[in-house]
């Protein structure tokens, strides 16, 4: 059964990126809390990527495009992993991130909070495919819960505040079936995809959750309820770049293939891992994630606030 058909375009998986030529972590960048010179986060031969671990594969299974951006601008990449989406939206708010992999959600509430960024490209798993994946409503699949009526009352896993699939639609279809997301069930923040899909398997801390399409496929332990497109998550570059940069990396970014990369000597890419997260990018513009601010209107979720 699926939810009420939103307009956005068919999907593929949801992104997370990671590593690169030097791994770092979310304290890598200056302490200060501004960007630093020339509108880098670092300097002018590092690139820091910001990223939110949506599962513990993130960094494994996308180094190989972090190293494609290093081998082909010439600078050191570093993996800026945030604890939450939180915190990588006051990173990009600080100027601490240059390029990054953000949920449609976290990038409409950074930009809504200041944060300078344009986007260059959302990642299709498969040939054909356009950008845009699947937030699903799952149950353990023993359950006797049929259909999004039935999470009424029930322990529900959500995945973050500010995720788009594993909060903002979940939030907004609940509201569509006449429940209230945070007083009609009681909510479960698990902080991961794999995380809500896994309690919710197990049917004790959540009798009901959401999740993405890509982890909810990896496990038996649940059933899908119901599903709605989501815009695909775009990688961003930081506006405060110099030019010449970010023409480079929407060069490098806006279209290609895991083909090309793997062709560029990126050796690591021509993996099953990596090929079953990567086909290639597409790109996208900021009016792609206008779908997004409307539901935000229409849930007036706190999170969507400047």
């Amino acid at each position: 059964m699926k939810l009420r058909a939103l307009p956005v375009l068919a999907g593929a998986a949801a992104l997370a990126l990671g590593l690169s030529a030097c791994s770092g972590t979310a304290d890598a960048a200056p302490a200060d809390g501004a960007a630093s010179s020339a509108g880098f986060a670092v300097d002018e031969n590092t690139l820091v990527f910001g990223v939110v671990p949506d599962s513990v594969d993130t960094e494994t299974n996308y180094s190989p495009l972090m190293e494609y951006i290093a081998q082909e601008t010439g600078k050191k990449v570093e993996y800026h992993e945030s604890t939450d989406y939180a915190a990588l939206i006051e990173a990009a708010i600080a100027g601490k991130v240059d390029v990054a992999s953000f949920s449609g959600f976290t990038y409409i509430t950074a930009t809504n909070n200041g944060a300078k960024l344009t986007p260059i490209s959302s990642i299709v798993t498969k040939e054909g495919q356009e950008p845009g994946y699947y937030s699903m409503a799952i149950a353990p699949v023993d359950s006797d819960v049929e259909t999004i009526d039935d999470f009424a009352g029930k322990k529900v896993c959500f995945v973050d505040p500010s995720s788009t699939s594993g909060y903002l639609f979940p939030s907004y279809n609940l509201l569509d079936a006449g429940i209230d997301p945070q007083n009609d069930v009681t909510p479960v923040f698990a902080g991961k995809h794999d995380v809500s899909v896994t309690k919710t398997g197990e049917g004790k801390e959540c009798e009901v959750g959401f999740a993405e399409d890509s982890e909810v496929a990896g496990s038996d332990k649940v059933k899908v309820i119901a599903e709605t497109m989501v815009p695909g998550a775009p990688l961003v570059y930081s506006d405060n770049l110099p030019e010449e940069l970010k023409s480079e990396l929407v060069d490098l970014l806006a279209e290609v293939s895991i083909d090309e990369i793997v062709g560029a000597g990126i050796t690591s890419a021509d993996s099953e891992g990596f090929r079953s997260v990567f086909f290639e990018t597409k790109p996208v513009d900021d009016a792609y994630y206008d779908l997004i601010r409307d539901i935000c209107k229409k849930t007036n979720a706190s999170q969507c606030q400047a």
